[in-house]
């Protein structure tokens, strides 16, 4: 038999240290999907608009047309540019698909209201009939 050593110790046996990596792969991607499930990606119309407020602002059940007004006065329907000559056809096929569909216009606090009766006045012609403005509530 082995005796060991000179003092007669048993050598030690060296296990080979190893980093569990399962584990660690697990707790990321569980972080992973806690970040994506309670981040919001996308801006409501894909503009960077400073909303006007109002006290008796409130939330739509439906998910409604939403036109954007940029400061600049670009137009954007479902985040989409669209001129104010091309407005009306969309709106027309949006409401041939829904004619009871809610257009919801999300103009930029500083936009021209000139543009603003310009758009309700696309929906009107488009035979829209709940048309709102968008406002953050008071």
């Amino acid at each position: 038999m082995y005796s060991g050593d000179e003092f007669g110790l048993r050598p030690k046996v060296r296990r080979v240290a190893e980093i569990n990596l399962i584990n660690m792969i697990d707790m990321l991607f569980f972080l992973l999907v806690f970040f994506v499930l309670t981040s919001s990606f996308t801006s409501e119309t894909g503009l960077d608009i400073n909303k006007p407020k109002a006290s008796s602002a409130k939330t739509l059940s439906r998910q409604p047309i939403l036109i954007a007004l940029s400061r600049d006065g670009s137009i954007h329907v479902n985040e989409s540019p669209v001129s104010l000559k091309g407005l009306g056809a969309v709106l027309r096929q949006y409401a041939a698909q829904d004619p009871d569909r809610v257009v919801v216009i999300v103009a930029d606090r500083a936009g021209q209201i000139a543009q603003a009766v310009d758009i309700l006045d696309a929906c009107n012609v488009a035979g829209i009939k709940k048309v709102s403005i968008s406002a953050l509530k008071e």
